[in-house]
C-alpha cells in the first residue's frame, strides 16, 4: 500500500488510517460529523496527495486530450479548469477528472484508484500525437484548504498572487512559503470556497504544518476522507464507483456539462455511444432524503408500492441538513422532487422522498 508524504503527520495526529485506492489514507481524525461541521463553519485541511497528477506537453497536447476526453479542451480559456471524463467506446467512464489548460500544458487531476488505468489509457491512445505524458503523482503532494476562512488563512502565506482574484475553476502560480512557481487552484469537492496547492513532495510536511499554524486561530482542523465523502454528497458531486462507473454513464448521471458534442471538437472515444444515450436515456440520477433511523447505502433498492423503481448509489448522514441523504438511479418517470418512495433496507421498508440536487449550495464568488 502506498503512503503520501504526509503519512507520518497523520499518524502523529492519531488519524484512523484505511486503505483507499491503493493508498494508506486518514479516514478521520475525530468524529466524522464534527469534521463536516468544521468545514461548513470554518475550514478544514485535506491531504489529496493520493490523487493522480499528470502533465501533458507537446504541440499536440490539446488535440490529444480532446481525442480521449469528453469535454472540449480547446475551448477552455487559459488559466481555467473544466470537469471531464475518459470513457470507453461504449460511453461508460474509465474515470472522471479535472482538466487544467495552461499556455504550454494540459494538466490532469484524476482519481487515485484509477491513476494507473488512466495512464495506460493515455499512453495507448497517444500514438500519432506529438505529446509527452509526465506522471507527477509521486513528485508532488497536493493539499487543500476548504471552507469559508480558507482565503484569509492562506493569503499571508503567498506572494505574487491574490487569492481573492482567483475565480472559481481557475488556477495560477505564485510563491508559497518562499517556494516559487507553485500551482494553486480553486475548485473544491465540498461545495465551499477552497484552494488546492501543489507542492514538491519533500516540502509537504513543512507546508501542511505552516497552514495548520496559520489557521489555528480561525479553527482550522485536519479533515479525513469520511467527512470528504459526506461533504461532496451534500454538494451533489459525483464519486467514481458510485454515481459513475463502468456501468453508469455521465449523461444519465446528469453530468452533461462535462460532455461536448460540438462538431468542432471532432471525434472522441465514446462520443457516438453517449449521443445515443442522450437521445434516449433509460434512467436518471436523483436525490433522496429520509428522516428514518437507517442511512441509505449503495445497492439498497427503491420501491413505490410493490414496484421496484431504482436503487441507491451513495448515502450518508448529513449534519448540515440534519437528515439522511443519498443519490439514486430511478426510472425516468420517477424521481420528481417531493415524490414519495420507500427504501428497502435488508427486507425492511423506510419512507423517503426525492429531492433536487445538490442538497447544499453556497454562493461562490
Amino acid at each position: 500500500m502506498k503512503q503520501t508524504p504526509l503519512y507520518g503527520i497523520h499518524t502523529q495526529l492519531g488519524a484512523k488510517m484505511v486503505e483507499f485506492g491503493g493508498w494508506h489514507m486518514p479516514v478521520q481524525y475525530g468524529p466524522i460529523l464534527d469534521e463536516v461541521k468544521t468545514v461548513r463553519s470554518k475550514a478544514g485541511l485535506f491531504d489529496l496527495s493520493h490523487m493522480g497528477r499528470v502533465r501533458i506537453t507537446g504541440k499536440d497536447a490539446v488535440r490529444f486530450v480532446d481525442s480521449i476526453a469528453t469535454n472540449h479542451v480547446a475551448k477552455i480559456p487559459l488559466g481555467s479548469i473544466r470537469y471531464s471524463l475518459f470513457c470507453r467506446a461504449d460511453g461508460n467512464p474509465i474515470d472522471d477528472l479535472l482538466v487544467y489548460r495552461g499556455p504550454d500544458e494540459v494538466y490532469l487531476v484524476v482519481n487515485a484508484s484509477n491513476t494507473a488505468v488512466d495512464l495506460a489509457w493515455m499512453r495507448e491512445h497517444s500514438r500519432g500525437f506529438d505529446v509527452h505524458i509526465d506522471d507527477q503523482t509521486d513528485a508532488f503532494a497536493m493539499i487543500a484548504l476548504q471552507g469559508q476562512v480558507a482565503e484569509s488563512v492562506l493569503q499571508p502565506l503567498w506572494e505574487g498572487i491574490e487569492l481573492a482574484k482567483l475565480g472559481y475553476y481557475k488556477f495560477g502560480f505564485g510563491t508559497f512559503l518562499g517556494m516559487p512557481n507553485i500551482r494553486v487552484s480553486r475548485t473544491g469537492y465540498t461545495g465551499e470556497q477552497g484552494f488546492e496547492i501543489y507542492i514538491p513532495a519533500d516540502s509537504a510536511a513543512r507546508c501542511w504544518s505552516a497552514v495548520m499554524e496559520a489557521g489555528k486561530g480561525a479553527g482550522v482542523l485536519p479533515i479525513g476522507l469520511g467527512a470528504h465523502d459526506t461533504l461532496r454528497l451534500e454538494a451533489g458531486m459525483p464519486l467514481y464507483g458510485h454515481e459513475i462507473d463502468a456501468t453508469h454513464n455521465p449523461v444519465e448521471a446528469g453530468l452533461n456539462f462535462g460532455v461536448s458534442f460540438a462538431p468542432e471538437k471532432g471525434e472522441w472515444i465514446g462520443k457516438s455511444a453517449l449521443q445515443a444515450v442522450a437521445a434516449a436515456p433509460r434512467r436518471h440520477l436523483v436525490g433522496i432524503q429520509t428522516p428514518g433511523p437507517r442511512v441509505p447505502r449503495q445497492g439498497y433498492k427503491l420501491f413505490q408500492g410493490e414496484r421496484e423503481i431504482g436503487y441507491v448509489v451513495s448515502g450518508s448522514v448529513s449534519p448540515t441538513l440534519d437528515t439522511n441523504i443519498g443519490t439514486a438511479y430511478t426510472e425516468l418517470a420517477c424521481g420528481k422532487p417531493g415524490e414519495a418512495c420507500e427504501i428497502d433496507l435488508k427486507g425492511k421498508r423506510q419512507p423517503a422522498r426525492f429531492c433536487a440536487l445538490p442538497f447544499f449550495s453556497r454562493t461562490r464568488k
